[in-house]
């Protein structure tokens, strides 16, 4: 059956939901479950949640690299199963530090095979022209995704357990193993060369200030998306009376509002130009983040108003950055490109994960307000590194782009 393009797309997010449905599953669960039943410090949390990220980096180049010689929809039919077996072995066997690390890199090493190659299956499949809004749907179902991820595991562990919360999340990925099945087969355009061939990648440098700019982004994602629980943990244990407030609804909520700031921060970089759009959305994160590390002791309300600003700046940059990646790539060079990208994204957002944990122990811990106000101004120096990017590539590229 060969599916029409709107409906390519549409199965292609529906299939990454389900594959992003274990996403979060540590971070989700870890401070009120997995952090006081394996005495782990805020660094050995940070390190057991980034095994994910860091997994994800080390397969990546491989496995996206891989796409420009054989169809993508293979490799991610291949990492979507291994990212569903490698999350119901940890409900089966994880039973600490380093048995949970080493299973949760697994899942991460799946999703490998998972989210990129999804990328350039879909992107292989669609007509010529300006893809963006392809690509930044496809992107942005990534942050729904991921607020589908926290409420699942959430809710899951508080009701039936921790285990069942990995037994249930790992059946999510399968649905796009019926998306790859539902896709009509397609040729890589790629001439025969070396597989990890990345010196076109790299001298390509309006791709690279991309792929740099996205570094910075995943640094600040991750490292809030990890952290998120129990930032509003601290914030609940502070203030009594707001217990409606929960870590759940606001994780959630969180997560979803980046679905709608993605597509409008692409639909702000088509209409104002990506260069210009991108700086003022990465500069308007950093104020965000460091508004927030200096207003810690104040109330749930004013933090959540903040909380939520934040979650419209920190993933408005995504997309853009995305598809700005995706149109500057050469057509023989395109999954070597999105390896790169990615490699970098994951390999700096694993560093953000733990990045936060240990900035927490070493300012505090994460009951204290000054662990969490260096912790927000980490992230707000990190995305300040994205304009830096934008503009060494700027000079390499005309000034409308």
């Amino acid at each position: 059956m060969r599916l029409s393009d709107r409906s390519l797309v549409m199965a292609m997010c529906l299939g990454q939901l389900g594959n992003l449905l274990p996403h979060v599953a540590v971070p989700a669960i870890m401070p009120q479950h997995l952090m006081p039943l394996w005495h782990l410090s805020a660094s050995e949390a940070g390190m057991m949640a980034s095994a994910f990220a860091f997994g994800y980096m080390l397969a990546v180049p491989f496995l996206t690299t891989l796409t420009d010689r054989i169809d993508a929809r293979l490799i991610l039919l291949v990492g979507s199963c291994a990212t569903a077996f490698a999350t119901l072995a940890f409900g089966l066997f994880a039973d600490g530090l380093w048995s949970a690390t080493a299973i949760w890199g697994l899942a991460g090493i799946g999703f490998a095979g998972a989210y990129m190659p999804g990328l350039k299956a879909l992107t292989d499949r669609l007509p010529p022209g300006d893809a963006s809004r392809s690509i930044t749907l496809y992107t942005s179902s990534f942050s729904f995704g991921v607020g589908l991820s926290f409420l699942v595991a959430q809710l899951t562990a508080d009701t039936l357990g921790w285990r069942a919360a990995f037994f249930i999340s790992g059946l999510g990925p399968f649905i796009m193993v019926a998306a790859c099945l539902a896709m009509e087969s397609v040729k890589p355009i790629a001439a025969q060369r070396r597989l990890l061939d990345f010196g076109p990648v790299l001298r390509n440098r309006a791709a690279m200030g991309y792929v740099l700019g996205y570094g910075a982004h995943c640094f600040e994602l991750y490292g809030i998306r990890t952290w998120i629980v129990a930032f509003w943990a601290f914030v609940l244990a502070r203030h009594a009376g707001w217990a409606w407030l929960s870590t759940t609804l606001v994780s959630v909520v969180f997560s979803l509002i980046a679905m709608p700031a993605s597509i409008l921060g692409n639909e702000a970089a088509l209409r104002f130009g990506r260069y210009r759009a991108l700086t003022v959305l990465m500069i308007a994160s950093a104020a965000v983040a460091l508004a927030i590390g200096l207003s810690v002791s104040s109330s749930p309300p004013f933090l959540v108003v903040l909380l939520l600003i934040y979650a419209l700046t920190v993933p408005a940059d995504s997309g853009a950055l995305t598809s700005g990646m995706a149109m500057s790539a050469s057509a023989s060079h395109k999954g070597a490109t999105m390896a790169m990208h990615t490699t970098v994204g994951f390999g700096l957002s694993a560093f953000g994960a733990w990045g936060v944990g240990a900035m927490l122990d070493l300012a505090g811990g994460p009951q204290s307000a000054s662990g969490w106000l260096a912790t927000f101004a980490l992230l707000g120096a990190s995305i300040l590194l994205g304009p830096l990017a934008l503009r060494w590539a700027r000079r390499a590229v005309p000034k409308t782009a």
